[in-house]
């Protein structure tokens, strides 16, 4: 498999006009870094194609299991470089806000190792089944498998809506299924199993056991990586951030690049008082009490119910203690 030249790199350029066209600042960072890793790799590949791409008899057969983590990372050609990467950049930005970064970091590793594995299971099984071993020899490269897993994802958590696929309006739950069969129409070079591998893959997380497996291996790092509920924002001057959420439910926002700070102590704005004393120092504060004579009048315009005359009253006696 050689790579395909078409001069201009038209694809890359659409890319990064679309990257700067959002907003460095407003793609969370997994997204980002995954972005411009690809990138990095499409301009200096670590391996030719042939070397890189996954196939049963490259990996099994003749042991080259590196293949697992370099064929995601590399493209055919530009275009091919454009067309993943635009859809990993609006897939990312809405996982990656609903999940966290950690999560989204361990999900990203996971399912790009994974779909590589089911992958050539697939194409395994094929062979023995149809006993045609020219399976055993296909080779993929590309992170459209990993695409479709976290299209899967997706759909998941936003299962409404529909998707126009090829003129026909489908359903968002059935969207994956409708975009492998329409891009395998429309474009035969693609790989039929390495898209099929994505979706499995995905339901296995959203449907199956992996979820589950994920959360119990995350629980051996000390990291926290097993936390998805740290969520991000962004607005639109650039500015981006996280929010944590505490046990009380309560929203905490911390921007990036900002060390976590320990429990915040409120003291300096209460000065240690109780939620009492504070309500009689602002009343006295009101009141004028501080500095001024006791028999003075209150300000302009500031006037005293009963109840109030009362509390001030018998503040002057407390302070004449």
């Amino acid at each position: 498999m050689q790579r395909r030249s078409r001069g201009l790199n038209t694809g890359l350029i659409l890319l990064l006009s679309q990257i700067f066209h959002v907003g460095i600042n407003n793609i969370p960072p997994v997204t980002l870094a995954t972005l411009a890793l690809n990138i990095w790799l499409f301009l200096s590949p670590l391996k030719p194609l042939r070397n890189s791409c996954l196939s049963v008899e490259t990996c099994y057969q003749q042991n080259d299991w590196q293949r697992l983590l370099l064929s995601p990372l590399h493209h055919a050609d530009d275009w091919h470089l454009y067309f993943n990467m635009a859809s990993m950049l609006w897939k990312g930005i809405n996982l990656e806000r609903r999940l966290g970064s950690r999560w989204f970091a361990y999900i990203i590793t996971t399912f790009s190792l994974l779909t590589g594995v089911v992958y050539l299971f697939l194409e395994f099984a094929i062979a023995e089944f149809m006993d045609e071993p020219g399976f055993r020899r296909n080779c993929a490269v590309g992170f459209s498998g990993v695409l479709f897993a976290l299209k899967v994802l997706n759909n998941h958590y936003c299962p409404g809506g529909f998707v126009n696929v090829l003129g026909f309006p489908v359903p968002n739950k059935f969207a994956c299924w409708a975009e492998l069969v329409a891009i395998h129409l429309i474009s035969a070079g693609t790989s039929f199993a390495g898209h099929l591998a994505g979706i499995l893959v995905g339901l296995m997380y959203t449907h199956g056991p992996l979820k589950k497996i994920m959360e119990t291996c995350a629980g051996f790092f000390p990291s926290n990586v097993g936390n998805p509920r740290q969520q991000y924002y962004f607005n639109n001057s650039g500015y981006s951030g996280s929010q944590d959420y505490h046990q009380s439910g309560r929203p905490d926002y911390r921007p990036y690049g900002r060390p976590e700070e320990g429990p915040r102590s409120y003291d300096a704005y209460t000065a240690g008082l109780s939620e009492e004393e504070q309500l009689e120092r602002a009343l006295r504060a009101s009141l004028g009490d501080q500095g001024n004579s006791r028999t003075s009048p209150p300000p302009y315009g500031f006037r005293l119910s009963p109840e109030g005359e009362m509390r001030r009253k018998r503040l002057h006696r407390f302070d004449s203690q």
